[in-house]
Formats: C-alpha cells, structure tokens, sequence
C-alpha cells in the first residue's frame, strides 16, 4: 500500500491485537519464513493462507475458550485449533507482512463434523464460524483457513483454494457434487477478536454444551472422523 491517506484508514488492521498478535516474536517468524521477502501481498497472502491451512491441524474438540486459548500464538505453539484461532493466526501474519486484515464471522449449517459432535451441540449450525479478510487490490477479500488438506480428504472435500482475488469461503458441495456447506447468518466482520459476542452468541446456540460458560468435549477428532469415514 503506497497511499498514506489509504494507509492511515487501514491503521486499526495493521495494528497488533491481543489476540492478533502481529508483534509475537514466534508469529512474525513464522509469517517470515513461510513467505518470499520479494513477493507482492497477494502471493504473500496466498502463502500464508495454504501455511495456516495445512499447518494447523483442525480440531474442533480441543477448544479453549479462555481468551489466552484463542490468540494466534496459541495456536501457532499447538499446531492445532478450530476455525477462530485459524482465522485469528491468519490474520496477525498478514499484519506482520503489512498487509491490512479483518475477521468476520458467520453462522454455517452443515459444517465438516463427526456425529458425536452434531449430537452434542443438538444442532447442524456451527454459531459463529471464523474466517479472515485480506485487504487486496483495494478491495477486501475473504479466506476461510479452517480445515487442512488431510481432513477433506477424509470427508471427500476439494481442499478450498486461494488466489488472493476471489473469495474462499467454505464449500458448497462435496466432490460427487451433494450439498454439504451454507452460511445461514453473516455476524459481520471485526478488527479484532469480538470475544464476548463469540461467547454470548455460543452460550445461546449450544446451552447444553455451554454450560457454567465452558466448552468441554472430550475424545479424538480425527480418530472419530476416521472411524465415520472408513463406514
């Protein structure tokens, strides 16, 4: 971004967050070693994009919903997490690139899920979906980071793409083309992590699951899905 007036709108997401951790040494090294110093932002984007993706293992079970469980230095030290602090990771390696970023959120109905986790949340809707904004081109662009290569393949789902022109969100449809994905609610797109809203909204969707305001599953994600999957 060569404009300074642009620059100076873009400030609030260039700069570093609680929880998008721009400055975390850890996260500025890993944004710079799975990127090319001489790229421009939309292959620097892309690379952080497929880095995020295939990187950060998702699991859905594992989630911490302390405020200290959803920074991208959490997720980058675990190398696992669902699609929040995918997205919140995501977004802070594009800032330590300068490259403005946003997140938004949306309610999804039939998200990739084990049905021990369907029975669980008593719901086909995932309240609250993360995914990232890169502002390129002039224009905001939306990426949804949330779900590596190996786990769509076990649910027979093209990996979702990115070329930093069109948006990537979740897919509409399995690879023999029967429905599988569909944003239900746009909650809107935030410079940071709208923590309490997150945890109001699950609190309404899942009061079962929520109960006391923690997240609790126990078990293996992938162990479930491989067992589903091998049916």
């Amino acid at each position: 971004m060569t404009d300074s007036t642009q620059q100076n709108d873009m400030s609030e997401y260039l700069r570093p967050t609680f929880f998008i951790e721009s400055e975390h040494p850890s996260v500025v090294e890993y944004a710079n070693d799975v990127t090319d110093h001489d790229s421009n932002d939309i292959d620097t984007a892309k690379a952080l994009f497929y880095a995020v993706r295939d990187d950060i293992r998702y699991d859905p079970y594992s989630i911490d919903l302390r405020p200290e469980g959803m920074r991208a230095s959490t997720a980058l030290e675990n190398k696992y997490g669902f699609c929040i602090p995918k997205a919140v990771l995501l977004a802070a390696t594009a800032r330590v690139k300068g490259i403005p970023t946003r997140l938004g959120f949306a309610d999804v109905k039939n998200h990739l899920n084990t049905e021990r986790l369907r029975q669980i949340m008593k719901t086909d809707v995932f309240a609250f979906h993360g995914y990232t904004e890169f502002f390129l081109g002039g224009r905001w662009v939306k990426a949804t980071p949330a779900f590596n290569r190996s786990l769509c393949e076990r649910f027979n789902v093209q990996p979702l793409e990115f070329d930093g022109v069109d948006d990537a969100l979740l897919q509409q449809s399995d690879r023999v083309g029967q429905r599988y994905m569909e944003y239900v609610f746009d909650h809107g797109q935030f410079a940071d992590l709208p923590f309490d809203l997150l945890i109001a909204t699950w609190e309404k969707h899942y009061p079962t699951l929520m109960a006391e305001g923690r997240y609790e599953v126990s078990g293996d994600f992938e162990m479930d899905t491989n067992a589903e999957t091998a049916l």
